[in-house]
């Protein structure tokens, strides 16, 4: 798996700002561990699916509060070097909106960096890439689908079947996964992606559950778990998660949506991306 690890500062607000000059009280904050990948790897090792995560980490103090808290929940860690650790402020509200503020960003990878991440992916059952700069140079670098090769997975959050970013990601991948902030139409956007290639799509609709489509046109859905939501940061990666552990249990459809669907209540019921991080 390649792709984000961040520290993270969450702030909870009541509402969302709006846009004009004003002050507003927080409802509580927290410092803590954040980045999509890093997310996919706590709930993916926790569910005893053997797990490598990628990632550019700093080390600055940032970075070495990423690596504790990847440390504390046994995550193993091939630690890519550098200049700085990506850090978030994200403002959020107890219905999971969210505005992220990036502080920081990775320093771009380099081509042995890269070449790095290609051979681990090379000996992978299954490769997990995320959206980032190292994620899109392992895409640029593979050129699409390749037979034999392992299968590629990958989450295109709010993607909105048009951005330019995340169309070789498509084409590259054969599960893809999404939310449905940015469509009023998630079917028509999972058949989109299906188009270019992947043989799977899943979207994920908040309280309201998710859906997948497969390339032959059969649907899916899968309510969401009843849960006292205690924050929703991470609850996409945690369904992701528990949805692959499914998968390469040789489970199918359904049971991969009722299993991303339970291992999503554990990151809702928590206050870090997983209840592991707190040993931190």
């Amino acid at each position: 798996m390649c792709g984000p690890a961040s520290w993270n500062h969450l702030i909870v607000l009541d509402r969302l700002p709006e846009p004009v000059p004003h002050m507003q009280f927080a409802l509580g904050d927290l410092a803590t561990l954040g980045g999509t990948s890093a997310g996919k790897a706590l709930h993916l090792t926790a569910l005893g699916v053997d797990t490598t995560l990628h990632a550019l980490i700093g080390s600055d103090d940032e970075g070495r509060r990423v690596d504790a808290a990847l440390a504390a929940a046994g995550v193993r860690v091939e630690k890519l070097a550098s200049e700085r650790t990506e850090r978030h402020v994200n403002l959020m509200t107890a219905a999971g909106e969210r505005i992220s503020l990036y502080l920081a960003t990775p320093s771009a990878p380099s081509a042995e960096q890269v070449t790095v991440v290609e051979d681990a992916i090379a000996r992978a059952a299954v490769a997990i890439v995320d959206l980032s700069e190292i994620g899109a140079a392992i895409i640029e670098r593979r050129g699409g689908m390749q037979p034999g090769a392992p299968p590629i997975w990958t989450d295109l959050h709010d993607y909105d079947g048009s951005a330019a970013f995340h169309d070789p990601f498509v084409r590259a991948a054969e599960v893809v996964f999404m939310n449905d902030d940015g469509t009023d139409d998630p079917w028509a956007l999972m058949s989109g992606c299906l188009d270019r290639g992947p043989r799977l799509a899943v979207c994920t609709l908040g309280e309201r559950g998710a859906i997948a489509l497969d390339a032959s046109g059969r649907r899916w859905s899968v309510d969401a778990e009843q849960v006292a939501v205690v924050d929703a940061n991470g609850a996409g990666d945690a369904f992701f998660a528990g949805f692959l552990a499914a998968s390469l249990r040789g489970q199918g459809v359904d049971e991969c949506l009722a299993a991303a669907a339970r291992q999503a209540a554990v990151a809702l019921s928590s206050e870090h991306l997983h209840p592991a991080v707190a040993a931190a």
